[in-house]
């Protein structure tokens, strides 16, 4: 059974910086696609980044574009998102999620596996 365990979120200043790790196991991660989502009080699920797994292809929401980059350590069966130059409107819930396939996807209902998410607070 596929898991995914997010960490690394927390409380920051605006400006200052986090990087998320997503911890994956329970499957044959290679044709994989990873994103992280997240999702603020009172809005909807919105797509953050995504990437495939062997690394080559990268997608980015246009908000995050330039300040996040996601990543992959294949030997750590780990996906990661370096987040620079925070802002309060970066403040919400990260969750990682998978699916099969080489193909990025930026809606929530076309990936399979959910982690539980980890809070990311950004203090102006």
């Amino acid at each position: 059974q596929v898991q995914l365990v997010e960490s690394g979120g927390g409380l920051v200043q605006a400006g200052g910086s986090l990087r998320l790790s997503c911890a994956a196991s329970g499957g044959t991660f290679s044709d994989y696609a990873m994103g992280w989502f997240r999702q603020a009080p009172g809005k909807e699920r919105e797509f953050v980044a995504g990437i495939t797994w062997s690394g080559r292809t990268t997608l980015y929401a246009d908000s995050v574009k330039g300040r996040f980059t996601i990543s992959r350590d294949s030997a750590k069966n780990t996906v990661l998102l370096q987040m620079n130059s925070l802002n309060p409107e970066d403040a919400a819930v990260y969750r990682c999620a998978g699916r099969r396939g080489f193909i990025i996807g930026r809606s929530p209902g076309s990936y399979d596996y959910w982690g539980q998410g980890t809070q990311v607070t950004v203090s102006s």
